[in-house]
Protein backbone atom coordinates (compact mmCIF):
# COMPACT_ATOMS: atom_id res chain seq x y z
CA UNK A 1 0.00 0.00 0.00
CA UNK A 2 1.55 3.14 -1.14
CA UNK A 3 2.52 6.08 1.77
CA UNK A 4 -0.41 7.92 0.56
CA UNK A 5 -3.01 5.41 1.21
CA UNK A 6 -1.51 4.45 4.66
CA UNK A 7 -2.11 8.60 5.63
CA UNK A 8 -5.61 8.58 4.31
CA UNK A 9 -6.50 5.20 5.83
CA UNK A 10 -4.82 6.15 9.35
CA UNK A 11 -6.10 9.75 9.76
CA UNK A 12 -8.72 10.34 12.84
CA UNK A 13 -9.84 13.46 14.40
CA UNK A 14 -7.85 14.27 17.70
CA UNK A 15 -9.81 17.10 20.03
CA UNK A 16 -7.51 17.89 22.31
CA UNK A 17 -4.20 19.07 20.80
CA UNK A 18 -1.46 21.12 22.18
CA UNK A 19 1.77 23.21 20.87
CA UNK A 20 3.81 22.45 18.48
CA UNK A 21 0.92 23.53 16.08
CA UNK A 22 2.16 23.99 12.41
CA UNK A 23 5.39 25.86 11.56
CA UNK A 24 4.82 28.74 9.15
CA UNK A 25 6.07 26.36 6.02
CA UNK A 26 3.59 23.50 7.37
CA UNK A 27 0.66 26.21 7.50
CA UNK A 28 1.06 27.27 3.94
CA UNK A 29 0.98 23.23 3.21
CA UNK A 30 -2.18 22.88 4.71
CA UNK A 31 -3.79 25.98 3.06
CA UNK A 32 -2.44 25.52 -0.32
CA UNK A 33 -4.24 21.65 0.53
CA UNK A 34 -7.49 23.60 0.73
CA UNK A 35 -7.16 25.40 -2.57
CA UNK A 36 -7.32 21.56 -4.08
CA UNK A 37 -10.76 21.05 -3.21
CA UNK A 38 -13.48 20.63 -5.92
CA UNK A 39 -15.14 24.43 -7.07
CA UNK A 40 -17.92 24.09 -9.03
CA UNK A 41 -17.91 27.21 -11.45
CA UNK A 42 -14.27 28.65 -9.84
CA UNK A 43 -16.39 29.90 -6.97
CA UNK A 44 -13.50 30.38 -4.64
CA UNK A 45 -15.96 30.28 -1.57
CA UNK A 46 -13.56 29.08 1.06
CA UNK A 47 -12.81 31.88 3.49
CA UNK A 48 -10.41 31.27 6.71
CA UNK A 49 -8.94 33.24 9.67
CA UNK A 50 -6.33 31.98 11.60
CA UNK A 51 -6.52 32.16 15.25
CA UNK A 52 -3.28 31.49 17.30
CA UNK A 53 -1.90 32.12 20.99
CA UNK A 54 -4.09 34.32 23.89
CA UNK A 55 -7.08 34.74 20.81
CA UNK A 56 -7.56 30.85 20.66
CA UNK A 57 -9.27 30.77 24.42
CA UNK A 58 -10.93 33.94 23.42
CA UNK A 59 -13.24 32.47 20.87
CA UNK A 60 -15.29 31.08 23.77
CA UNK A 61 -15.92 34.78 24.80
CA UNK A 62 -17.26 35.84 21.66
CA UNK A 63 -19.51 32.83 21.66
CA UNK A 64 -20.73 33.21 25.13
CA UNK A 65 -21.08 37.25 24.84
CA UNK A 66 -23.27 36.68 20.76
CA UNK A 67 -25.15 34.27 22.40
CA UNK A 68 -26.64 36.13 25.56
CA UNK A 69 -27.50 38.85 22.88
CA UNK A 70 -29.05 36.53 20.59
CA UNK A 71 -31.40 35.53 23.86
CA UNK A 72 -29.77 31.81 23.31
CA UNK A 73 -27.21 31.78 26.06
CA UNK A 74 -25.16 28.80 26.07
CA UNK A 75 -25.46 26.61 28.50
CA UNK A 76 -22.54 26.17 31.33
CA UNK A 77 -21.30 22.87 30.60
CA UNK A 78 -20.76 23.62 27.44
CA UNK A 79 -19.05 26.52 27.70
CA UNK A 80 -16.44 24.81 30.27
CA UNK A 81 -16.05 22.22 27.94
CA UNK A 82 -15.14 24.82 25.35
CA UNK A 83 -12.97 26.22 27.57
CA UNK A 84 -11.41 23.08 28.44
CA UNK A 85 -11.02 22.17 24.96
CA UNK A 86 -9.11 25.55 23.46
CA UNK A 87 -6.86 25.67 26.69
CA UNK A 88 -3.86 24.62 24.93
CA UNK A 89 -5.17 24.66 22.01
CA UNK A 90 -2.43 26.75 19.17
CA UNK A 91 -4.46 27.09 15.85
CA UNK A 92 -7.72 27.52 15.02
CA UNK A 93 -9.09 28.48 11.25
CA UNK A 94 -12.43 29.97 11.64
CA UNK A 95 -14.47 28.36 8.71
CA UNK A 96 -16.82 30.16 6.33
CA UNK A 97 -18.02 29.97 2.72
CA UNK A 98 -18.64 33.12 0.48
CA UNK A 99 -21.13 31.33 -2.39
CA UNK A 100 -21.33 32.18 -5.79
CA UNK A 101 -22.23 36.11 -5.65
CA UNK A 102 -24.16 35.77 -9.40
CA UNK A 103 -26.27 32.77 -8.24
CA UNK A 104 -24.82 30.24 -10.83
CA UNK A 105 -23.76 27.71 -8.77
CA UNK A 106 -26.14 26.74 -5.84
CA UNK A 107 -25.18 27.59 -2.42
CA UNK A 108 -24.89 24.12 -0.99
CA UNK A 109 -21.97 23.09 -3.78
CA UNK A 110 -20.05 26.06 -2.38
CA UNK A 111 -20.63 24.47 1.14
CA UNK A 112 -19.91 21.23 -0.36
CA UNK A 113 -16.56 22.80 -1.58
CA UNK A 114 -15.75 24.48 1.60
CA UNK A 115 -16.07 20.83 3.62
CA UNK A 116 -13.92 19.32 0.91
CA UNK A 117 -11.38 21.87 1.39
CA UNK A 118 -11.81 20.96 5.36
CA UNK A 119 -11.17 17.80 4.88
CA UNK A 120 -8.21 18.49 2.42
CA UNK A 121 -6.46 20.53 5.68
CA UNK A 122 -7.17 17.77 7.76
CA UNK A 123 -5.20 15.34 5.81
CA UNK A 124 -2.68 17.77 5.07
CA UNK A 125 -1.93 18.27 8.96
CA UNK A 126 -1.82 14.45 9.48
CA UNK A 127 0.19 13.94 6.89
CA UNK A 128 2.32 16.43 8.46
CA UNK A 129 2.96 14.56 11.93
CA UNK A 130 -0.50 16.71 13.75
CA UNK A 131 -3.68 16.21 14.30
CA UNK A 132 -7.38 18.33 13.93
CA UNK A 133 -10.64 18.72 15.00
CA UNK A 134 -13.69 20.01 12.99
CA UNK A 135 -15.78 21.81 15.02
CA UNK A 136 -19.55 23.48 14.70
CA UNK A 137 -19.99 23.70 18.10
CA UNK A 138 -19.25 27.13 20.57
CA UNK A 139 -22.31 29.20 18.77
CA UNK A 140 -21.82 27.84 15.11
CA UNK A 141 -25.19 28.29 14.09
CA UNK A 142 -26.09 31.59 15.43
CA UNK A 143 -26.87 34.03 13.90
CA UNK A 144 -24.38 37.12 14.55
CA UNK A 145 -21.28 34.34 15.22
CA UNK A 146 -19.81 34.69 12.12
CA UNK A 147 -19.95 38.61 11.78
CA UNK A 148 -18.33 39.00 15.34
CA UNK A 149 -15.30 36.77 13.92
CA UNK A 150 -15.23 39.33 11.36
CA UNK A 151 -17.07 37.80 8.17
CA UNK A 152 -19.22 39.48 6.15
CA UNK A 153 -22.52 38.96 7.46
CA UNK A 154 -24.25 39.30 3.95
CA UNK A 155 -22.09 37.18 1.93
CA UNK A 156 -20.23 34.88 4.03
CA UNK A 157 -21.89 31.90 6.29
CA UNK A 158 -19.62 30.76 9.13
CA UNK A 159 -18.86 27.17 9.16
CA UNK A 160 -17.22 26.35 12.40
CA UNK A 161 -13.67 26.16 13.64
CA UNK A 162 -10.67 23.65 12.80
CA UNK A 163 -8.19 23.16 15.83
CA UNK A 164 -4.62 21.80 14.66
CA UNK A 165 -1.76 20.46 17.00
CA UNK A 166 -0.01 17.72 18.56
CA UNK A 167 -1.86 15.49 20.48
CA UNK A 168 -1.47 15.63 23.79
CA UNK A 169 -2.17 12.12 24.83
CA UNK A 170 -1.53 9.31 22.03
CA UNK A 171 -4.57 8.33 19.53
CA UNK A 172 -6.31 5.34 20.37
CA UNK A 173 -7.02 3.99 16.39
CA UNK A 174 -10.40 4.51 15.91
CA UNK A 175 -13.25 1.81 15.05
CA UNK A 176 -14.10 2.21 11.56
CA UNK A 177 -17.61 0.49 10.03
CA UNK A 178 -16.96 -1.60 7.44
CA UNK A 179 -17.82 0.49 4.23
CA UNK A 180 -19.68 -2.49 2.45
CA UNK A 181 -22.35 -1.71 5.13
CA UNK A 182 -22.62 1.71 3.37
CA UNK A 183 -22.45 1.10 -0.63
CA UNK A 184 -25.31 -0.73 -2.75
CA UNK A 185 -25.11 -1.58 -6.57
CA UNK A 186 -27.52 0.43 -8.73
CA UNK A 187 -29.03 -1.09 -11.22
CA UNK A 188 -31.12 1.17 -14.20
CA UNK A 189 -34.26 -1.30 -13.61
CA UNK A 190 -34.35 0.08 -10.15
CA UNK A 191 -35.03 3.98 -11.42
CA UNK A 192 -38.34 5.10 -10.14
CA UNK A 193 -39.24 7.18 -13.08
Amino acid sequence: MSSVMETLLSRQSVKFVQSPGPSDAQLDLILQAAMRAPDHGAVHPWRFALAQGADVPALVDVAVRIAQAEGKPLPEHKVANARKWLARVPLVILLACRPDPNGRIRVEESRLSVAAAVMNMLNAAHALGLHGFWSTGMGTYLDGMGEALGFDPLDEHFMGYLAIGTPIDAPHPAQRPDHRAFVRAWRMDQAAV
